[in-house]
C-alpha cells in the first residue's frame, strides 16, 4: 500500500468514527431531556387539550378561578379521567347521568368520564363544598367553577342555572328587612360573610314564608286569622332554617 493510499485510510476512519460520536452524543443528550420533561399526560390527572392562553395553572394541569374572588383551582373542561374520584355522587337530567365531586362535574365517555358543565336544570341539594356567594340584581346567586346556582324554595334545594344577566356587576348585599327578623337575634357561629349571612336570611325567610304562608315584611303578615300564631310559626321555621345553616338564634 503506497504513502498517499495509507493517509487517506486513515482520514477516512477519522470521519467516520467523528459521526459515529456525534450519534452516540446525540441519542443520550435525547434521553436526558426525556428523563428531565415528563409527558404532560404523566404529570396531570387527567388528559386534557391545549391550555387557554392569559390563564394561571397549578402543577398538575389544573385552571384558577378568579372570578368573585373565588381562587380556586379546577380541571379544565374536557379534561379526561379513567375513573372518577372518591365521594362523587350521581344525577340525571334529561335522560343524561351525570357526577358531582368536589365542585366538579362529570360525564360518561365510554369508559372514561370528561369533566363538563352542568346542564341548567339540574337540582342539588348541598352546594360545592367551596363556593363564592354573589349578589345579582337583589338575589344570591352561588358560583364555583364558572357554574351558577340558585336556592330553590319550593324544592328546598338548589338548580343550575344560566349565568344571570349583569353577572359581571355584582352589587352588594341588601339588608335583611326589620320587621322580618325584629323577634330574632342571630349570630354566625362559622365565620359567615356579610354576603353569605344576608342569602342565607333571604333563603331562609323564603323557606319559612313558603312553610307558614306568613310573610312579616307584608301589613298584617298577609294573613287572615291571628296573625300572632302565624308569626310564630314563621319565626320557628326561620330559627329552625338558620340553626341548620350555622347559626345561633335566640
Amino acid at each position: 500500500m503506497t504513502r498517499a493510499m495509507k493517509i487517506a485510510f486513515l482520514s477516512l476512519s477519522v470521519f467516520l468514527w467523528g459521526i459515529q460520536a456525534s450519534t452516540v452524543a446525540a441519542a443520550a443528550d435525547e434521553r436526558d431531556r426525556g428523563r428531565a420533561e415528563p409527558r404532560q399526560e404523566a404529570r396531570a390527572p387527567g388528559r386534557s387539550g391545549p391550555r387557554p392562553e392569559g390563564r394561571a395553572f397549578d402543577g398538575r394541569g389544573q385552571v384558577l378561578d378568579s372570578r368573585y374572588n373565588h381562587g380556586r383551582y379546577y380541571p379544565p373542561r374536557g379534561t379526561v379521567l379513567r375513573s372518577l374520584p372518591d365521594g362523587y355522587r350521581p344525577y340525571y337530567r334529561g335522560g343524561s347521568r351525570y357526577y358531582f365531586s368536589g365542585g366538579i362535574w362529570y360525564a360518561p365517555r365510554g369508559p372514561e368520564f370528561v369533566v363538563v358543565s352542568p346542564p341548567p336544570g339540574l337540582v342539588i341539594s348541598t352546594l360545592p363544598p367551596y363556593y363564592s356567594t354573589v349578589w345579582i340584581g337583589g338575589v344570591p346567586y352561588y358560583y364555583a367553577d364558572d357554574v351558577y346556582y340558585s336556592w330553590q324554595p319550593g324544592q328546598n334545594a338548589y338548580a343550575v342555572v344560566d349565568p344571570p344577566d349583569n353577572a359581571d356587576a355584582p352589587s352588594p348585599p341588601p339588608p335583611p328587612p326589620d320587621s322580618a327578623q325584629a323577634d330574632l337575634i342571630i349570630y354566625p357561629k362559622n365565620g359567615q360573610t356579610t354576603e353569605q349571612q344576608a342569602a342565607d336570611r333571604f333563603e331562609c325567610h323564603s323557606w319559612a314564608k313558603g312553610q307558614t304562608g306568613f310573610d312579616p315584611t307584608q301589613p298584617g303578615g298577609g294573613v287572615s286569622g291571628n296573625p300572632d300564631a302565624s308569626r310564630s310559626n314563621y319565626n320557628r321555621a326561620m330559627s329552625a332554617c338558620l340553626q341548620g345553616r350555622g347559626y345561633q338564634v335566640n
